[in-house]
């Protein structure tokens, strides 16, 4: 049991974290008309959020809409851009402190 419980708190889980909202963003239908939201200004029911369509446009991006993700929200790329980094560091990260490479 202790072997299992060490073998869990190897997994980095910011890289978990990060790979779980590129799967995430690839499974959003942007055209769809009802999304979900974890957006607590939305929740509240403001009708505007700096950060509102941000997913559905990274969404967008993934699906080739350029133009489409850019006119929901002009950060998509560099947000997509800054998470794809993020990930390829994290593992980079875990070759080096672990010799797999």
């Amino acid at each position: 049991m202790n072997k299992i419980i060490s073998q869990i708190r190897r997994i980095p889980l910011e890289l978990v974290f990060w790979i779980g909202a590129m799967i995430g963003i690839l499974l959003i239908d942007p055209y769809g008309q009802q999304h979900f939201t974890l957006c607590p200004l939305d929740n509240l029911g403001f009708t505007w959020c700096p950060g509102c369509g941000l997913g559905r446009a990274m969404s967008l991006l993934t699906k080739g809409d350029i133009q489409a993700s850019w006119s929901m929200h002009p950060l998509a790329m560099f947000a997509f851009a800054v998470i794809a980094y993020r990930i390829v560091e994290l593992i980079r990260n875990i070759k080096t402190i672990k010799n797999y490479g």
